[in-house]
């Protein structure tokens, strides 16, 4: 588990409410991403995501429409958006496939429960945002290796295993 304590499922929903769905265990990983290209794309000063196995995000209410989006590194990304009021609640990113998603923690119910265990990107974040002292950050991406609990790299491996 990483970050502090965190109880294993989560719901949120996008802001008519066409869209509830649960996040049935844990986040892998929580990381908030400075990179211009989420600037645009979120029209704010960065996303925050909480990284989880596709199978743990269940649909419990409505449905959902996948918008192909461009990003940064060329090979797009899925966000997955509520048909209505077109909110972006997650994503999946060519890197890791379909296999993960990158579940935006602004649409649970609590997300003061899922603080972001990296700053990333931090080489071109918003100048008047300030990262706690003692956060971890780097000025690019992270090496999961290095960042992420063991724990959370082998449910990753498991999860992309059949990529």
């Amino acid at each position: 588990m990483t970050g502090p304590e965190r109880e294993s499922v989560l719901e949120g929903c996008c802001a008519c409410g066409h869209v509830r769905y649960r996040m049935a265990a844990e986040p892998m990983f929580v990381h908030c991403c400075h990179c211009r290209w989420c600037q645009r794309e979120t029209g704010s000063a960065f996303v925050l995501n909480a990284l989880v196995e596709r199978d743990r995000v269940i649909l419990l209410e409505g449905s959902t429409e996948v918008v192909d989006t461009p990003s940064a590194s060329g090979k797009g990304q899925k966000i997955i958006r509520c048909p209505r009021c077109r909110v972006a609640l997650w994503s999946h990113y060519a890197g890791a496939g379909e296999a993960v998603s990158f579940v935006r923690v602004g649409t649970l119910d609590d997300p003061d429960r899922l603080p972001p265990d990296i700053h990333i990107y931090t080489s071109s974040k918003q100048p008047w945002v300030v990262v706690p002292e003692g956060a971890v950050q780097v000025s690019g991406y992270y090496s999961l290796d290095e960042h992420w609990p063991a724990a959370s790299l082998e449910r990753l491996r498991a999860a992309t295993a059949t990529m």
